[in-house]
């Protein structure tokens, strides 16, 4: 243990002698990554899907892109290369940068033509092992080398909750993470060996694994599970400080404890940025140490540049004032408004059977602004309110809907979470609704086993109604959803998206976005074209709060009453400390100064 703590303090030591330097180039990343690269990534990938008249892509329509939309797919792939290459370029300045600084060596003019050297040695056939090796060491690459490139790639956490919930993929779940792992541990050196002794792709996943090899990985893993804790450790305490002292400051009369609450957010943030920094800077050395240990390197030394020192306080004036404004107008209560809250499925902390009428009575007494249920076409081509496509998880019948009548359907009981119900026709969970003056979102399911007249039959028999009832409409599959529009332009009916690939822009009214994936920026741009954004399913206060602060325009929840709770203590509380504190639970999850 005392050899671990002398190397982390050598390379803490490291990072303090050049500090300024390492935040210039760490913020100055991303930046660059959050004004440019990200915003262009989708920008590009929009307009290839819009001049293919293709409005997003998902699971449904994946088989017409390959074989009806050549281009779209050729420029697709394109993209992809140009987004492996940026990466790449990205990493390369990262670790050169790091390399420079620790020898005194660094300008910007030499880390760009280092890099651009560091380029010059992939080889177009190295490509596909570039993209096999990001896909598969992201989950431990991403805690070493930080970049919001790929931080945007990520497993939606609907995929991950479904596979939980079955043994078979809960198997294949942690099989996946435990070699991912495996491979992110005895891969990582890949990248260093491939900038500083510019080895092919090949050759340094080959070496990366044999320098790995045994227990050798050990050394530098236990080294950042410490650095870890030290890192977790510290910013605990310095929130709990922060959030104790604005405690007492709240209790001053005046503008005193609106002024302090000001500062100690923008602390708050200053603080957390640099300790991230200088983990991510001490991680480095942790891991580049095996390869390239820069103490033995012969150094320059200089004193600091004038033209950092300008960067730097330029960079620290311009996003010090933004951090202000922004901290200024969240204290202040300005902008914050309360979400549409959605119950999903129609129940509400497992108080009934999903999409029945006894568990929607039992979830009205909640008050949800909306009620969220699932419809079926039936087979004599009426609709039930039901969501799995299969009858049997909830009915114990191993048929599908299709298969009955909706007679059949409604004589069979279904039983979840300690309750029963009879299935409902579409008709009787109206008639109910309309009792109870309930709006609903209705999500219209769809299967290869519909009749061509499904969407026709269904507006004729409800368009008018759910327009008169205020209800909503929305569904997964967007020929629905066009098709909807397309018939009755009047109902108001979003589109349901389990990722964000592109920016929005469709016939919808608005978007279901799953949580994982939506963010500000999606919610932005779909406010610019006065659509609505819910998000998909949040059952944790914290992610609540942390869509409340992107400015999502509904939440889609299995949890109402943390929902009503997470709302109250987000959007009524007065007190400065208070709304620190959810600034600081809101942050990990995203951060940032869009809002």
């Amino acid at each position: 243990m005392r050899a671990i703590w002398h190397s982390l303090c050598q390379y803490s030591k490291n990072f303090w002698q050049h500090w300024v330097s390492f935040i210039i180039l760490f913020v100055g990343m991303d930046l660059v990554n959050q004004l440019i690269f990200i915003p262009l990534f989708r920008l590009v990938t929009t307009y290839i899907l819009q001049a293919g008249g293709i409005p997003f892509i998902s699971y449904q329509n994946i088989k017409i892109l390959v074989t009806q939309h050549t281009l779209v797919v050729v420029g697709l792939l394109i993209e992809l290369i140009l987004l492996l290459l940026v990466i790449y370029w990205q990493f390369a300045i990262l670790l050169l940068g790091l390399r420079l600084i620790l020898s005194n060596q660094m300008s910007f003019r030499r880390l760009m033509k280092e890099s651009w050297l560091a380029m010059q040695n992939i080889r177009p056939g190295s490509l596909p092992l570039m993209l096999l090796y990001f896909v598969l060491v992201i989950p431990f690459v991403d805690l070493v080398f930080r970049t919001p490139l790929l931080s945007k790639v990520q497993i939606p956490e609907f995929i991950l909750d479904f596979m939980t919930r079955n043994n078979t993929l809960l198997v294949i779940l942690i099989a996946f993470y435990v070699i991912t792992t495996i491979l992110g541990v005895r891969l990582i050196l890949t990248l260093p060996l491939m900038i500083y002794q510019g080895r092919r792709t090949r050759d340094a996943l080959v070496t990366s694994w044999h320098l790995t090899s045994g227990l050798k990985w050990w050394q530098y893993v236990k080294k950042l599970i410490v650095l870890g804790i030290i890192a977790a450790v510290g910013l605990t305490c310095f929130y709990l400080l922060i959030y104790g002292l604005q405690t007492l400051l709240d209790l001053f009369p005046g503008k005193l404890a609106f002024a302090s609450a000001i500062f100690n957010l923008t602390l708050v943030q200053g603080i957390s940025e640099l300790l991230t920094v200088w983990a991510g800077i001490v991680a480095l050395q942790v891991v580049i140490s095996v390869v390239d240990d820069f103490s033995n390197q012969e150094k320059t030394r200089k004193k600091a540049s004038w033209l950092g020192w300008t960067t730097f306080g330029v960079l620290l004036v311009l996003l010090g004032g933004l951090v202000v404004v922004n901290n200024y107008y969240y204290l202040k209560g300005s902008g914050l408004t309360r979400p549409i809250t959605i119950s999903h499925r129609g129940v509400a902390e497992e108080n009934g059977v999903q999409n029945t009428i006894p568990a929607m009575e039992r979830t009205h007494r909640l008050h949800p602004d909306y009620i969220e249920m699932d419809v079926h076409e039936t087979k004599d081509h009426k609709f039930v309110v039901l969501h799995d496509e299969n009858l049997k998880k909830l009915t114990g019948v191993n048929k599908t809907p299709h298969e009955l009548t909706l007679a059949q359907l409604t004589k069979l009981t279904a039983r979840e979470n300690g309750h029963h119900a009879k299935l409902a026709s579409l008709d009787q969970y109206l008639n109910t609704a309309e009792q109870l003056h309930q709006k609903l979102l209705i999500e219209v399911k769809t299967t290869p086993n519909d009749s061509k007249a499904m969407l026709k039959r269904f507006n004729q028999q409800y368009g008018k109604r759910i327009i008169r009832d205020h209800d909503l409409v929305h569904s997964l599959d967007y020929q629905a959803v066009s098709g909807l529009k397309k018939l009755n332009p009047k109902l108001k009916v979003l589109y349901i998206q389990p990722y964000n690939f592109s920016y929005p822009k469709s016939v919808a009214d608005g978007y279901s976005m799953e949580y994982s994936t939506l963010n500000f920026e999606f919610i932005q741009q779909a406010h610019q074209q006065n659509d609505k954004v819910y998000s998909w399913t949040v059952n944790d206060p914290e992610v609540m709060k942390q869509m409340m602060y992107d400015h999502v325009d509904g939440i889609i929840t299995d949890n109402l009453g943390e929902l009503n709770s997470a709302i109250t203590d987000y959007t009524g509380s007065q007190s400065y400390a208070n709304r620190i504190l959810n600034f600081i639970l809101v942050v990990p999850a995203g951060g940032g100064l869009e809002p």
